[in-house]
């Protein structure tokens, strides 16, 4: 008897794999493992900073597989956390297993990626929240 998902669980999986595969086009990058570190470190990172209604409407934005990773861990109790520059960088270098000279290109493509498939509004809702040092790795000039 062959295995099928249910509907609402391939839909699920299909703009989960949609997003991760922007962000290994943008992150230019084949190696699906790195991409999806990445494309898991972001959210977290960028929702320790936010107040939790900010950061529950950011969630809501992403595909129902990446919204679960994103909450996986959260202390809403704790939150917004004070971090600067190098304490933003650091969480993609643990978790993300990246150079910290990596991170602002992977960051800022991952923020590209966010604009293109969410909902207009929500992620400059986030953005504005966060310190001109941090906005400047999440946001950065195109080439």
């Amino acid at each position: 008897m062959p295995t099928t998902h249910p509907p609402d669980f391939e839909h699920a999986i299909d703009s989960a794999n949609i997003w991760l595969k922007a962000v290994s086009e943008a992150l230019e990058t084949e190696d699906r493992h790195v991409a999806h570190r990445i494309l898991r470190t972001w959210p977290h990172t960028l929702r320790d900073r936010l107040t939790v209604d900010v950061a529950a409407h950011l969630a809501a934005q992403l595909p129902e597989l990446l919204r679960g990773a994103c909450y996986d861990g959260w202390d809403p109790s704790v939150v917004p956390v004070k971090y600067d520059r190098e304490g933003y960088v650091n969480p993609f270098v643990q978790e993300g297993k990246v150079t910290a000279e990596d991170v602002p290109r992977m960051v800022a493509a991952v923020t590209t990626v966010a604009h293109e498939h969410g909902s207009p509004g929500h992620l400059e809702a986030a953005l504005e929240q966060l310190p001109h040092d941090i906005l400047a790795l999440l946001v950065q000039p195109t080439a």
